[in-house]
């Protein structure tokens, strides 16, 4: 299990909010899309108008649509290659980035192209790098990329642990694709390292999350935040003390405004053992030190309100997704069950998605998203509350696609969105948490288009009080827009 993986929020909790509803549900109309093999995405508002991206059947476009989600134009990505890897778009208020890989003979292409706030292509695609993908063609991720906050520096990237190093090759390139820094740069560990997730500042710097892992568990006994500045040639290390513990589900976060980097997950006392509190530190980026540095044990009020039977593993499966960094110098840690499980034999239709499976194996795979947990400290590493959301999610083969929650921000209310999969038809649920910890749960009614089965995770906050959700109906996508 991958303990450190990007997570892409910062959010900052103001004051307490009124539950939250949603107020509006829009579906665009359906286009055909086959859930097995056709690729969807939300690209975002620019020009005044929403953009999603649909490949089907070989045939790459961007659909826009306005408030009222009537598509108002088809653009043709023409100048896409026939084979596509990897695609992110990053919609601006007057243009739309895209980057994306092309699989080309042997070799793994990464592109960036501009593109005009009606979704016309200006300009030639840039090339960034290529990669020779093997007799076994294109089996990794070859190129990664990251955006700033304010969305001015872009880095195209390539990452590869080699034992006991990490080997770094990236381009900063700017809202316009300019190419602006390139760099190579390796950091050297005394035991086998891994690097996980890696986020930009708006002056580019960029912050990579680093770890040497021990035990069955694959906890890290060893952890580092390493800096580098564009076009740096070498690592600036900053290891984070963990004073013999073992830390897990980790996650970091910048702040542009403080010049802060944040550090959030948990730990455990032993090696191959459960989660026994919280890793908390605050990271200077101008005095290149920890400001803060905790390490906060699980309380006993805490542990019985997990609901385990066992206290020792209350809170085993959790994987923290978002630290809500608050105004005092407190913190919220939000976390989500989540586990794999697999089975040697086959049991067709069990498992509310199970429908959705693209072949029938031996061996199967189960996904598991349950219960989400917020928890909320003060300036002194004092818990203030807790608050747990309950929702079982099971699936077979798909991934997950139809499970775990979106998470909406209004300021001053965490909206979570999930499915409820219990229901005979999907059913949406809407989890709101206010600053003070009161959670209101209900269920929202999403009428139209014959009731389609919604991908919340899949979801994309386009402004303050709306979020556009994939959705699927048989051989058919559409988008709904959810307005609070």
């Amino acid at each position: 299990m991958n303990y450190f993986r990007p997570i892409i929020l910062l959010l900052i909790f103001y004051c307490l909010g009124a539950p939250l509803r949603a107020q509006e549900v829009i579906y665009s109309q359906y286009d055909k899309f086959d859930f097995r093999s056709d690729e969807y995405g939300i690209v975002g508002i620019s020009g005044g108008n929403l953009y999603t991206y649909i490949n089907s059947e070989g045939s790459a476009m961007l659909n826009a649509y306005d408030d009222s989600m009537t598509k108002i134009a088809t653009i043709l990505l023409d100048f896409f290659p026939e084979k596509i890897y990897q695609i992110r778009f990053i919609a601006y208020p007057d243009k739309i980035i895209v980057l994306y890989q092309a699989l080309e003979s042997n070799k793994i292409v990464q592109y960036a192209a501009l593109l005009d706030e009606k979704g016309r292509l200006q300009g030639r695609p840039l090339e960034l790098g290529s990669f020779k993908t093997g007799i076994f063609g294109a089996t990794k991720v070859y190129f990664s990329s990251e955006v700033s906050e304010n969305k001015k520096s872009i880095l195209i990237y390539s990452a590869n642990d080699r034992g006991t190093s990490v080997d770094f090759d990236g381009k900063w390139l700017d809202d316009k694709l300019t190419i602006v820094k390139r760099c190579k740069a390796t950091f050297k560990a005394d035991n086998n390292i891994q690097h996980g997730e890696l986020s930009i500042s708006n002056d580019g710097t960029a912050y990579v999350t680093a770890f040497t892992i021990v035990g069955a568990q694959n906890y890290a006994d060893q952890f580092w935040i390493l800096k580098l500045s564009p076009g740096a040639t070498k690592f600036e290390s900053n290891e984070l003390q963990l004073n013999e513990k073992y830390a897990a589900s980790g996650y970091m976060k910048i702040d542009n405004v403080n010049n802060r980097v944040y550090f959030g997950g948990f730990y455990s006392d032993k090696k191959n053992g459960s989660f026994n509190g919280i890793i908390y530190a605050d990271f200077d980026v101008a005095s290149g030190r920890y400001l803060t540095s905790r390490l906060i044990p699980f309380d006993q009020e805490l542990i019985i309100a997990a609901g385990a039977r066992h206290k020792n593993h209350a809170f085993d499966n959790y994987e923290v997704k978002q630290l809500i960094v608050k105004n005092d110098g407190g913190f919220v840690l939000v976390a989500e069950v989540h586990y794999i499980t697999t089975r040697s034999n086959y049991t067709p239709g069990f498992g509310y998605y199970s429908y959705y499976s693209p072949y029938m194996t031996s061996m199967v795979r189960e996904y598991h998203f349950d219960d989400i947990m917020a928890l909320s400290y003060n300036k002194d590493a004092v818990r203030d509350w807790s608050s747990f959301i309950p929702k079982m999610q099971y699936s077979q083969e798909d991934g997950g696609v139809f499970s775990s929650y979106s998470l909406l921000n209004t300021g001053g209310t965490l909206a979570f969105m999930f499915n409820d999969f219990n229901a005979s038809h999907s059913r949406i649920q809407l989890a709101t948490l206010d600053g003070g910890g009161k959670t209101d749960i209900h269920a929202f009614t999403a009428e139209g288009n014959d009731y389609p089965d919604w991908l919340p995770r899949s979801g994309k906050q386009v402004s303050g009080r709306a979020m556009v959700v994939p959705c699927f109906h048989k051989k058919q996508i559409c988008f709904a827009r959810v307005v609070f």
